[in-house]
């Protein structure tokens, strides 16, 4: 395992009770980072995440992003319990299947719960963080965004490519217009990663289908990712600021 040291650091984890985020939460845990382990629904998990550092500081929030009003009380939440946050990874997400032949009411409706997970919440939460980096001279932005923001997804699931579209663009404009705040951002795409977010696209096409796509012969797994947030998270990557890093096996090379 590659070592990163993260110690003394307080980092928010959004959607850390599974798949990518449970990852990211468990490596940085792992790195000495105390970790603010937000989940929606999935209370076991994590608790189960939290119980194997038990001397870690790390404590978990529920928050439900489908429902924007609610994101304020759990920032001031973690903000009570940690008093400074290092750096916020923005990776909670939903891949709602949005299929063109349903109702026009039912069609937007999915397209609001995409944006007020995918994109309402990250946009709060990039203003209350920008507020709190400003206090403290610093602080550091990951947004997972995906390779749909840049060869574009099937139809199902136009609404999900657009909220991570809207992720870059808000990622980007932070770098360019924090940087000289000590403020840093940065992107993730990956491509199809082997979760639970991607069970039904599979379910649908095949898994072997998702691999004819690949260059390489294996889907990511979240464990490809996490070490590349931690080396953000501890300033390694500071002048990429503003970049986006694909992680897609091949899948789509810009």
């Amino acid at each position: 395992m590659i070592h990163i040291d993260l110690k003394d650091q307080n980092i928010l984890v959004t959607g850390a009770s599974d798949g990518i985020g449970r990852e990211i939460a468990l490596y940085l845990m792992q790195m000495g980072a105390k970790v603010a382990v937000h989940y929606s629904r999935n209370k076991n998990a994590a608790q189960a995440l939290i119980d194997q550092f038990p001397d870690s500081g790390s404590r978990m929030y529920q928050s439900d992003f489908s429902k924007p009003l609610e994101i304020e009380g759990f920032w001031n939440e973690v903000l009570n319990d940690f008093e400074r946050i290092d750096s916020i990874v923005l990776n909670a997400g939903v891949f709602l299947k949005q299929p063109s032949e349903a109702s026009l009411k039912d069609w937007y409706t999915i397209w609001q719960e995409t944006m007020h997970v995918n994109l309402d919440a990250p946009a709060l939460l990039t203003k209350m963080g920008i507020d709190h980096f400003r206090k403290q001279q610093g602080g550091r932005f990951i947004y997972m965004a995906s390779r749909a923001v840049f060869r574009g997804e099937t139809e199902e699931y136009m609404g999900y490519a657009a909220s991570k579209g809207g992720l870059v663009s808000l990622a980007r404009s932070v770098a360019r217009s924090f940087g000289k705040l000590n403020i840093k951002s940065f992107i993730i795409a990956p491509g199809f990663v082997k979760t639970k977010m991607a069970e039904q696209f599979i379910a649908d096409y095949g898994e072997q289908a998702v691999l004819n796509e690949l260059a390489l012969n294996k889907m990511t797994v979240p464990k490809d990712i996490s070490p590349l947030v931690a080396l953000m998270c501890s300033g390694g990557m500071d002048h990429t600021t503003g970049a986006t890093i694909d992680l897609n096996a091949g899948s789509h090379i810009r």
